[in-house]
């Protein structure tokens, strides 16, 4: 088993079931009352660089429910690379507390924390994956069928939501079909890399530019913002290069059976409209309450009883 959680693609497709098995049985138990108290003792750093809602809460209350306490840091405060060194950084938390939870802008510090921490390191977004978040969605997916038979079509920007996708249905082996606009691409890297997981695990992997060929035949659609956080200043020009990409009702006529997804937060009326977030469809919440649960998971197995340093 990995010591950190930084890329899905890090973990072979058994740990991954495993921890998918895992938080559905946390989600069981938590609507029946039942709260095991497996992180007891147990502390949490959370160094945040940008804004959350669901990262934050989720990870935070994840702990307390499970028995253990989180301890909330922000860039302002830390001063990663002004007043310390990401090395330092990881070797002083190392001393402290039980994990590490990182969510940066640089993907590079997440990659630093975790080769200096004795610790397990978390990644809670960078600009390069979302692991946590595509675990939630694999978890949602999983409540409406075996993943084994999905096809997850994702219209828009080929971003780190995306990329960790493409990695969980290489890795676990379903059909991921990419609509991105030639210019939006994932990077070459990701994308080969998930080829090469592809090939192992029998997983479909493709991409064009043409949102309708994506979605036709998908029983999932997923999108997401076409600015993410530090692009704000490239938002008119993406609009504008993303406006093919909505997924509204005339694009679900090609998957007239499909779940819509979306991570949020949610731009209405750009990547999506109000009638198809807000639809039948939409699965957006069931993706928001499983990032507890999936989170949790991952936390159990790299500090609970046994894994813990």
């Amino acid at each position: 088993m990995p010591k950190d959680f930084v890329s899905i693609g890090d973990w072979p497709r058994a740990e991954l079931a495993a921890l998918l098995a895992r938080a559905a049985e946390l989600k069981q138990l938590q609507r029946k009352g039942e709260r095991p108290r497996s992180l007891l003792g147990r502390t949490l750093a959370m160094y945040f660089e940008h804004p959350s809602l669901r990262t934050h809460v989720t990870f935070e209350a994840g702990m307390a429910q499970l028995g253990g306490h989180a301890i909330f840091l922000t860039g302002d405060q830390v001063g990663i690379g002004r007043r310390e060194s990401a090395p330092d950084v990881a070797r002083n938390l190392s001393r402290w507390v039980d994990a590490i939870v990182a969510r940066t802008a640089r993907h590079e510090l997440v990659e630093s924390l975790a080769a200096e921490a004795s610790i397990p390191v978390i990644n809670a977004l960078t600009d390069r994956f979302h692991p946590c978040q595509a675990m939630a969605d694999m978890q949602t997916m999983s409540e409406r069928g075996a993943l084994d038979g999905a096809h997850l079509a994702f219209v828009g920007d080929g971003n780190n939501v995306s990329n960790s996708l493409a990695l969980a249905a290489a890795v676990l082996g379903f059909r991921f079909f990419l609509a991105t606009p030639p210019t939006h691409r994932p990077p070459e890297d990701v994308w080969n890399r998930a080829l090469a997981l592809a090939d192992a695990s029998g997983a479909q992997l493709d991409w064009t530019e043409d949102p309708a060929e994506a979605v036709a035949g998908a029983n999932f659609v997923y999108t997401d913002v076409w600015a993410s956080m530090g692009q704000e200043d490239e938002a008119a020009a993406r609009r504008k290069v993303f406006a093919p990409y909505q997924v509204n009702a005339e694009l679900l006529r090609g998957a007239p059976e499909a779940w819509v997804m979306h991570d949020l937060p949610a731009h209405r009326g750009e990547e999506i409209t109000d009638d198809v977030l807000d639809g039948p469809r939409s699965i957006v919440l069931d993706q928001a309450e499983n990032r507890l649960h999936a989170q949790k998971a991952i936390l159990e197995r790299l500090i609970g009883p046994g894994n813990a340093k």
